[in-house]
């Protein structure tokens, strides 16, 4: 049986999310926290008692930021997934840095919730089937159990978790080039490059010339409408 711990400031959310485990097998409510400062004590307190915390990002008295890094600091190693309705590529680098383990945007349906808690289900059951020293095969199927249904496999070079990051900045910016994502995104022209040309390939993002920049044109990208 997996515990899991309950965190948002919002009392409804919390009992929309206690009624969505309830319907899920191998899931049990651990707990529930309505506030960041809790949150950390019920983690601390219960290191052997939960196994995995859904965590908003945005509380009044802290965010799901500063969560993670309190409890990381004090060595624990619970499993965290974010669900919230933050999408600000920071937050979302800073919650992966942490180790989040799925990023969930509100609002979402029970749909979407059963497959994901369904994932870390399988993520956690290999995890356990592998104890020692697993093997490659066992590694990669412990972390292709964590992404989504139908992902693509992505080129070698590039990270889901950047992918999330540039594929936001699209949305959020868009048209944008890749030197202008490079500068908010802190990474290198280059790189942002190969993300966007990747998310034109899988027909994401339009890339079209843009001009009046003087010489050649550069390439602009904008989020495809779904």
């Amino acid at each position: 049986m997996i515990r899991v711990l309950l965190v948002d400031d919002d009392p409804l959310t919390l009992e929309l999310h206690h009624s969505y485990l309830e319907r899920l097998e191998g899931f049990e409510v651990a707990g529930e926290c309505t506030g960041a400062r809790a949150a950390i004590q019920a983690v601390l307190a219960g290191a052997d008692r939960i196994d995995l915390v859904l965590l908003d990002v945005t509380m009044p008295d802290g965010t799901g930021v500063d969560v993670l890094r309190h409890v990381r600091a004090r060595g624990a190693t619970v499993d965290v997934m974010a669900i919230t309705g933050v999408r600000d590529a920071d937050v979302v680098r800073g919650m992966v840095a942490l180790g989040v383990a799925q990023y969930l945007v509100k609002p979402f349906t029970f749909a979407v919730f059963r497959e994901r808690l369904e994932q870390y289900r399988e993520f956690s059951r290999r995890a356990h089937e592998s104890a020692g020293a697993p093997t490659q095969a066992e590694i990669d199927a412990m972390l292709g159990a964590l992404r989504p249904a139908g992902a693509v496999r992505l080129p070698k070079g590039l990270s889901s978790e950047t992918l999330v990051l540039v594929s936001d900045d699209v949305r959020r910016h868009g048209p944008v080039s890749a030197g202008e994502a490079a500068q908010r995104l802190g990474m290198s022209r280059v790189a942002v490059r190969r993300y966007l040309e990747h998310l034109t390939t899988a027909r994401r993002v339009i890339r079209s010339p843009r001009y009046g920049t003087g010489g050649r044109p550069e390439s602009e990208y904008r989020w495809k409408p779904d």
